[in-house]
């Protein structure tokens, strides 16, 4: 039989996300006058006195599992305007998963081309285009705590840049960030004052045309490397810079 495999986090108010998420909830009791209302009926008219339960959200499209656009890296994408996430063609969010290993890396790392090429060599690997690319850095395992956003280690523009030529245009990460952690980059940026170092791996979308996945979660439960199907379909907010996913793997069991 399928099984699937759940590869996102809630979206909800916790210390881990840093980008504003503020849910109001009204349940069945708070409700019930309101509804009641609808239809010219007294809440005891409804079954119980229940009305419906609702939330109301403010939150931040980056905010939880989400799909970035090109749009959210630079205005420009090559020589075109920068597309946003209900302009993506809907073939690039469903395809093969291929799994990469990264937890060898350091806290605050970055991941090399190198490093990507002999990952896929020892899984036995070939990319093919529109593969769907999940890093693994382990740093879900600190999701709910005030640590999250500076945990795990992050890709560089030359793996990014070099996924790109392989055709790949959605990848993911299992960390706050697709690029290494922010307090990591500062760092770079304080001891070589180059610019290039800010935020490098999003602005390959400057020159090429990607979209990343953040916040992955549970990548060390998929059961393989490779053999898996990804979907990862953003919610179609109109001109917008990201969408939130409900990321899932399938596999037979």
């Amino acid at each position: 039989p399928m099984q699937f495999l759940d590869l996102s986090v809630h979206l909800e108010e916790t210390p881990s996300e840093s980008l504003p998420v503020r849910i109001t909830r009204e349940d069945h009791v708070q409700s019930a006058p309101y509804m009641a209302s609808f239809f010219e009926a007294q809440v005891e008219d409804l079954p119980g006195g229940f009305g419906w339960a609702t939330e109301e959200i403010t939150a931040s499209s980056h905010a939880g599992t989400h799909v970035d656009a090109p749009w959210h890296y630079y205005p420009t994408s090559g020589d075109s305007p920068a597309r946003t996430i209900d302009e993506l063609p809907l073939e690039w969010f469903y395809g093969d998963g291929v799994l990469l290993n990264m937890l060898h890396k350091e806290r605050g790392g970055s991941v090399s081309a190198a490093e990507v090429r002999a990952e896929l060599a020892r899984i036995g690997y070939t990319l093919k285009p529109l593969d769907i690319v999940l890093v693994q850095t382990g740093a879900d395992k600190e999701w709910g705590q005030t640590g999250y956003s500076v945990a795990g280690a992050g890709m560089s523009a030359e793996a990014t840049r070099w996924l790109i030529d392989q055709g790949i245009r959605v990848m993911g990460i299992d960390a706050w960030n697709w690029d290494a952690p922010y307090w990591a980059m500062r760092q770079r940026f304080r001891l070589t004052g180059d610019p290039a170092v800010i935020w490098e791996a999003h602005r390959v979308g400057k020159d090429a045309e990607y979209c990343q996945i953040e916040r992955l979660a549970n990548l060390d439960q998929l059961p393989f490397p490779y053999g898996f199907k990804v979907s990862c379909f953003p919610i179609k907010l109109r001109a917008g810079s990201a969408g939130w996913s409900r990321v899932v793997a399938m596999f037979d069991a």
